[in-house]
């Protein structure tokens, strides 16, 4: 099994996620190739809490362009997850 510090990467910070944070639902950048059984697992792991349900989203890249040489790129691709809590809170961002 994999280290659940490996597949959760960090949360969300926005907006939106902290609108969602109030009803129990958390959002967190996750490892590509995580599956949901492999987050719901992790976040379990980490804060002790029982997870209810996990959405997950894949976020392609921009493509992006260098300005002195015109070369093409893209910035990586991303995986979010969407947690929902059965009960209790992750305790995020403490004094």
């Amino acid at each position: 099994m994999k280290d659940p510090r490996d597949i959760i990467l960090a949360p969300v910070v926005s907006e939106k996620s902290y609108g969602l944070m109030e009803t129990g639902v958390y959002t967190f950048k996750v490892h590509t190739s995580a599956s949901k059984p492999e987050i719901r697992d992790a976040v379990e792991a980490i804060w002790g809490v029982e997870v209810l349900k996990v959405n997950t989203l894949n976020r392609k890249g921009k493509a992006t362009r260098s300005r002195g040489t015109n070369r093409r790129g893209s910035k990586p691709d991303t995986k979010r997850a969407i947690v929902t809590l059965a009960a209790g809170e992750i305790p995020l961002f403490e004094n």
